[in-house]
């Protein structure tokens, strides 16, 4: 496709001036947008043009004429193929920075939200072997295992013996399975076939207690030398307290099934964020990074403003995570989730750590938070941590209609935050002030968390 400014097969020089979602440099020439893989904010590059579509092109690094002083080598030798970091060679206080401006720029443009207190975003002291839980596709090449994670934009699998940003624990049990499989000639399952026998390999590591889940999903029942697998996983690694068998046999993109069968050990392991001790079975969610975790909740614990005679939403809570926090300085606490085995989860949570102030409820936001407000239950506070999508309309309504004091939303996603924080701004309520965290080090996602709180239509601006 041919245009006035660039061509496929031509090289030009652009600045790089911004960054996108999926960490490529964005940069112009003559006001014609360009998006360059590598390219770090600040760069002066010279490129060759790959694809050119109507509104913007797809250029190539052949020369870093200027770099940028935010330019750094990164540490993992496969950074630039692996998909798990997109901004590995990006100085850390850069990627806060960015993080910051990804977030202010939605606030602005598509919240059209002014005067909001946006702090910096708070980032880790030692942003590296962070993540708690790791998901391995498998696949095998030239009749050998491969278990690592997708090349950037494929789903062609990188093999990998170290991950900078995993646990450490996994380089250790990926080398025990890749031995396993080529020892024991076992398949891996194939996309496109729907033939193979593992699919995926899944870690869950309990940063504070030290103990490790290993999920081995897969396209069958029958696990072949499974007394072999699990004495040798043991033996290389005796922190293992569960290994569990999570069964889909189908052809789809979820990576877990319904069904799991505990094979050693524990169904579940044990994790402490702050005091609170929790139950991580197989199907859970959990955070995937603790420490950055505990200082999301804190955040969300001062913005609820909590004295001790509140009711609260939690308005998609998991496992209870945050409920359980809420619920040591609040009245009571109703959590709202669509999924059965976190609510079960919450349930099983809130009893170990002794907590008696929360009722949760498992069913679709969307249905149960209006359902409970015109059984008359209502919130003083609302907590919301939706998925990427953001909250339903029905919530956003519904909380509108509860008209509590306070919101706290918890966000992932910069884009739908903003859109849901225009809908309730335009309702009566004001964005009071914003805290991005960092989760995620080296990936161009943030978390956000934002306290809002009734000021009546006829108060605001």
């Amino acid at each position: 496709m041919k245009n006035n400014v660039v061509e496929k097969g031509k090289s030009y020089e652009v600045h790089i001036a911004d960054i996108g979602h999926n960490g490529e440099g964005i940069g112009r020439v003559e006001g014609f947008t360009v998006f360059v893989q590598g390219g770090v904010p600040g760069d002066d590059l010279r490129i060759k043009i790959e694809l050119v579509k109507k509104n913007y092109a797809v250029g190539k690094i052949i020369k870093l004429v200027n770099p940028s002083p935010n330019r750094i080598t990164p540490v993992c030798p496969i950074a630039d193929t692996c998909g798990g970091c997109q901004t590995q060679h990006i100085s850390y206080q850069e990627q806060l920075h960015l993080k910051t401006n990804t977030v202010k720029a939605n606030i602005e443009r598509i919240g059209k939200l002014e005067d909001v207190l946006i702090h910096d975003t708070i980032g880790m002291e030692e942003p590296a072997r962070y993540r708690n839980k790791a998901q391995f596709p498998v696949g095998r090449l030239d009749n050998q295992a491969v278990i690592g994670f997708y090349k950037k934009g494929t789903h062609e699998i990188v093999n990998t013996s170290s991950c900078y940003i995993q646990h450490e624990v996994n380089d250790r049990i990926v080398a025990v399975l890749r031995r396993y499989m080529d020892q024991y000639n076992v398949s891996a399952f194939d996309d496109e076939t729907g033939m193979g026998f593992i699919r995926h390999i899944l870690t869950k590591v309990g940063f504070t207690t030290g103990e490790i889940m290993v999920v081995l999903i897969t396209n069958g029942r029958k696990i072949p030398y499974l007394r072999e697998l699990i004495q040798e996983l043991i033996k290389e690694i005796p922190e293992i307290k569960s290994i569990v068998q999570n069964i889909n046999m189908k052809k789809t993109n979820r990576v877990l099934g319904d069904e799991c069968i505990t094979l050693f050990g524990e169904d579940k392991i044990v994790d402490y964020i702050g005091d609170l001790k929790f139950h991580i079975s197989a199907l859970s969610f959990f955070q995937v990074n603790p420490m950055q975790t505990k200082v999301l909740y804190e955040k969300a614990l001062e913005y609820a403003g909590l004295t001790g005679e509140e009711t609260v939403f939690d308005v998609y809570c998991g496992i209870g995570t945050i409920s359980l926090f809420l619920a040591q300085k609040a009245k009571k606490v109703y959590g709202i989730e669509i999924i059965d085995a976190a609510i079960e989860d919450a349930r099983e949570n809130a009893r170990i750590n002794g907590i008696e102030n929360t009722e949760f409820y498992v069913g679709k936001a969307e249905e149960v938070v209006p359902r409970l407000y015109k059984q008359g239950i209502t919130a003083d506070v609302v907590v919301v941590d939706p998925p990427r999508k953001g909250c339903e309309e029905e919530v956003l309504d519904t909380i509108v209609k509860m008209n509590p004091k306070r919101v706290v939303y918890v966000s992932c996603n910069p884009s739908t935050l903003a859109r849901d924080l225009k809908y309730l701004d335009e309702r009566g309520y004001k964005t009071i002030e914003v805290q991005p965290v960092d989760m995620f080090p080296h990936t161009t996602h943030v978390e956000a968390i934002v306290l809002m709180t009734y000021c009546g239509s006829g108060e605001k601006k």
